[in-house]
């Protein structure tokens, strides 16, 4: 490593790609951009962030159009050591993997080609693939069996080898349509149609390097795209969704987390497009409904075990020619989903997902599968414009009781978890916090039904869990939205599709082990614009001296990197409504 070369740089770059960016020094504006765009945040111990420089991160810059020249011009500029020379060449390599292998269609075969002879060779002799390549007589591209397209990129894609899949599209049934006009929710933001603009790109037919058209997967495709699509919960991804649907005027299947996401997409496209009635289907557990535009839940594609073939509703995806496949919430697509998915590479996909598909190697499968990282709008960016409330994050420390601390202590590691998630002191704290916000409507959101059935009858607040009916379900959403209920208690159901746009407290008294998907979906259920123009207050209860503490700051981790701060205080002893503040406040 160099010797310091700029002292007050805010970024300190190491050998194996972990990037430091301390948030004290100037440029941290600047650098947390950069490092949001090449990076993913692994933690954020008091002032310093922690990024690491993954391929996949990597190969999602380069498909928004980052460069290597412009990725390492940067981090030289906001970084105080310099950058190692390894880390520049693995940079520089990764970079240069993007877009060395492509698949298109020339006389009737799907082609693998690559920009150097040596790299389809090595590609050739991989194992995992050399089944379904056959490489051409003089070596220039290898046939691909049509089956294998998808398979054939997942595991280009985990052995380092991303592909850019140029075989084009079928385009699916025509399904004459237009967004309406007219209203108070008419046409797309700006965000919204950037988001478009950027999945699907201009209409037409690829063409290679030699000025050979590709044609389609099936005739008059257009090359238009496969991605995924960042943006905030109350931003209006679903309008992404339909701003494709218009654009492509094709016959569309759309896969939600549950019912009520369902319900929310039906209501979503009657009042957003010219469809009728007949033309939209709802396939749930209860309705059966398949026509030109269909929006079924993931569960019910998968019950009964989920394995094609064994399960009729895999039909689905096979019996209409469809021409989009829009994945909501894509983070949380069970594997049957995806392989089958391998299997679609034909149709175009669109996966929506309030932040960013990292960890447990899904960002692998979303990536090869679905499409690269094809639009993100930073949170506080459309904050600024006011397409989103602003928000006030806030972690609450309360102290476990003695007995509560001594269980805790003797505990084996497995429970310790749920008996600091469980603290019985989070009730006085909830009912404070409900005390001081009179006036606004509240969520208390945690992970465990006995902790919240508890908090229910205390409180009394109605409870809506994932096993209610989902009509009692929208009953009290209904009731909520029309001010009938001041506060609703919600398990794990507030991390998937909730519309309760007047929402502007969430509590979360309990989470899971730290998924950083999960925090952004919970604040996102406050973050609809109000009508009063008032913002949004998201607090986090974590039992003090726990491991929760570093379970919240897991789930807090893409906020972070969002732009948003913590306040980080503890709870009176007395049980008084006031907090004074800790020493890594505002981490």
């Amino acid at each position: 490593m160099t010797l310091s070369r700029n002292p007050t740089a805010p970024i300190i770059a190491q050998s194996d790609g972990t990037l430091l960016l301390d948030e004290r020094l100037p440029g941290f504006g600047e650098a947390q951009e950069l490092l949001r765009a090449i990076a993913e945040l692994q933690k954020r111990p008091g002032h310093l962030h922690t990024y690491r420089v993954t391929p996949i991160t990597v190969w999602n810059a380069a498909a928004a159009g980052w460069t290597a020249a412009r990725a390492l011009a940067s981090l030289r500029a906001l970084s105080r050591y310099g950058v190692p020379a390894a880390l520049e060449r693995d940079l520089a390599a990764q970079f240069a993997r993007y877009g060395q292998l492509r698949l298109g269609v020339k006389d009737g075969e799907l082609r693998l080609h690559a920009k150097e002879p040596a790299t389809l060779a090595a590609v050739a002799e991989l194992k995992a693939v050399s089944g379904w390549l056959r490489l051409s007589a003089g070596g220039e591209y290898a046939v691909v069996r049509p089956d294998a397209r998808g398979w054939l990129k997942r595991e280009l894609a985990l052995a380092g080898y991303p592909v850019n899949d140029e075989a084009g599209y079928r385009s699916g049934e025509p399904l004459p349509l237009a967004l309406r006009r007219t209203g108070p929710s008419a046409g797309l933001r700006d965000y919204q149609q950037a988001a478009v603009d950027a999945l699907l790109g201009r209409e037409g037919v690829a063409v290679d390097a030699a000025g050979d058209a590709f044609a389609g997967a099936a005739a008059s495709a257009a090359t238009g795209g496969s991605g995924v699509v960042v943006l905030p919960c109350g931003a209006g991804k679903t309008w992404v969704g339909i701003g494709a649907l218009a654009r492509l005027a094709c016959e569309t299947l759309i896969l939600t987390p549950n019912t009520v996401s369902v319900t929310q997409w039906v209501r979503e496209l009657r009042r957003a497009t010219t469809l009728g009635d007949e033309q939209i289907g709802a396939y749930t557990g209860e309705r059966k409904e398949v026509r030109p535009v269909t929006v079924a839940t993931y569960q019910v594609l998968t019950s009964r075990g989920g394995e094609r073939g064994s399960n009729a509703h895999w039909q689905l995806f096979q019996d209409r020619n469809w021409g989009l496949i829009i994945y909501d919430e894509v983070h949380l697509q069970p594997a049957p989903v995806f392989r089958l998915t391998a299997e679609l590479q034909a149709t175009r996909r669109l996966g929506l997902t309030a932040a960013s598909v990292r960890g447990g190697g899904r960002e692998g499968d979303v990536f090869a599968l679905v499409g690269p990282k094809a639009y993100e709008a930073p949170w506080k960016s459309l904050e600024e414009a006011g397409w989103i409330a602003e928000a006030a994050c806030s972690e609450v420390r309360v102290p476990l009781e003695p007995d509560c601390a001594e269980r805790y202590a003797a505990a084996p590691a497995r429970l310790r978890s749920r008996i600091a998630g469980e603290n019985p002191r989070k009730a006085e704290v909830v009912r404070a916090l409900l005390a001081r916000h009179e006036g606004e409507r509240a969520l208390v959101i945690g992970q465990y039904l006995d902790q919240l059935r508890r908090m229910s009858r205390e409180l009394g607040l109605p409870l809506v869990t994932g096993d209610m009916p989902h009509g009692e379900r929208q009953a009290l959403f209904d009731r909520f939205n029309r001010g009938e209920l001041r506060a609703l208690a919600l398990s794990k159901v507030a991390n998937f599709a909730v519309d309760l746009p007047d929402a502007a407290v969430a509590v979360q008294i309990s989470g899971s082990f730290g998924t950083r998907q999960e925090g952004a979906l919970r604040l996102g259920r406050i973050l609809r614009p109000k009508e009063n123009g008032g913002g949004a207050s998201f607090y986090s209860l974590v039992s003090e001296h726990t491991d929760e503490v570093e379970y919240a700051r897991r789930r807090q981790r893409f906020l972070v990197q969002q732009g948003y701060r913590y306040e980080v205080r503890h709870w009176t002893d007395d049980g008084s409504a006031a907090e004074r503040p800790t020493a890594d406040s505002a981490r």
